[in-house]
């Protein structure tokens, strides 16, 4: 024991020797290493407005950390400067984890705040985010005719320092494509936002796109047949639209026929409407089940029961009845889906060229 304190003893002279030492002979402190080769691997973002994305991945090339980021010279391509994407706007930023386990609205808000921050910035990991605040009238998108002239591209510089130095790496781009505010969003044109045209007939103005359905097992009348939503055939359709008169934070599954006759949601009789959405304070009506919901959906990127993928919601309803010789069959239609905006949302099922068959044989 005696060794072992008198080593210590003799360690913690040395250093005040040397710390002395360096303070009469006035030497300099070390300093950081802040390489020459740090570098992204990509400089070119296209993050969706209305969206929280994370992009860049910084190759530190062992540069000491904590390193210091400032974004520079925001600038379009002939040099006029730009700032709409710095403006602060409130957005909803997380101070303890989500589960999926919460059982009411207020649950979840209490674990989370709206904070400040500029609708783009960088991260101290060296991360760039697109808040979800940025929207297209705070934000100009790329242009409608997907155009890349010299005019509209957005670049910007990154001064990056440590006490070893500065680096000033130049000519990031950055190209934000206008609010898609769900997915899939195969029915919305990304380059001017309006109606998507069917893609095996782009030139037709009165054919369009649309969201797509996944179904199994359901029996079209009068056909008796398997009803088909692909590409080729869009038996079953999805809208994802606003609705006026909800409380601003609420969610609705509605079921219209091919005369687009609302279909009663008790004749799915197979669904678990509690577990359908992490959602609350369930109406459940001749016409539509709605739920108070908090907005993103989902809100984080973790699997839960609602979201098995972590990335999408992920809403199935079912129903079944007898076959010939007294055999019971499931069918299902479902989607796999996001909402990005806030507000009241509908998502409607369209079986559009026939009607599904509820009665046994």
């Amino acid at each position: 024991m005696m060794k072992i304190l008198k080593y210590n003893l003799l360690l913690l002279t040395a250093l005040i020797l040397v710390s002395g030492c360096r303070k009469l002979l006035d030497l300099p402190e070390e300093k950081d290493y802040l390489s020459g080769k740090l570098n992204y691997s990509n400089k070119v973002f296209e993050p969706v407005l209305g969206r929280t994305t994370v992009m860049g991945t910084l190759n530190a090339d062992n540069s000491t950390l904590p390193m210091q980021f400032e974004i520079v010279n925001a600038r379009y391509g002939d040099g006029k400067p730009y700032d709409d994407m710095f403006k602060v706007h409130k957005t909803w930023v997380w101070t303890s984890a989500y589960t999926g386990k919460e059982t009411s609205l207020e649950q979840i808000n209490a674990k989370r705040k709206l904070e400040d921050h500029p609708m783009f910035e960088i991260r101290s990991s060296g991360q760039f985010i697109m808040w979800q605040s940025s929207t297209d009238e705070l934000i100009d998108p790329r242009p409608a005719d997907s155009s890349n002239s010299v005019q509209d591209m957005r670049l910007f510089d990154l001064k990056v320092k440590n006490s070893g130095g500065e680096v000033l790496l130049r000519d990031f781009q950055i190209r934000p494509w206008r609010e898609r505010p769900y997915e899939p969003s195969t029915d919305i044109n990304p380059f001017t936002g309006a109606v998507a045209r069917d893609p095996k007939d782009p030139n037709n103005p009165n054919k369009r796109d649309y969201i797509l359905a996944d179904i199994g097992n359901i029996i079209g009348t009068p056909s008796d047949l398997q009803l088909i939503s692909n590409a080729d055939q869009k038996d079953v359709v999805v809208y994802i639209r606003p609705f006026t008169g909800g409380n601003g934070h609420s969610l609705r599954f509605k079921f219209l026929d091919k005369d687009e006759q609302v279909i009663d949601p008790a004749k799915f009789n197979e669904t678990k409407w509690e577990q359908l959405v992490h959602g609350f304070n369930m109406q459940k009506t001749t016409t539509y089940v709605q739920y108070d919901v908090a907005y993103p959906i989902p809100l984080v990127n973790i699997s839960t029961p609602y979201a098995p993928n972590g990335s999408q919601a992920s809403s199935y309803i079912k129903y079944s009845r007898r076959g010939f010789g007294g055999m019971k069959t499931t069918a299902y239609l479902g989607l796999t889906y996001n909402i990005f905006k806030a507000g009241d949302w509908e998502i409607v099922f369209h079986f559009r060229r026939e009607n599904p068959k509820f009665q046994d044989e």
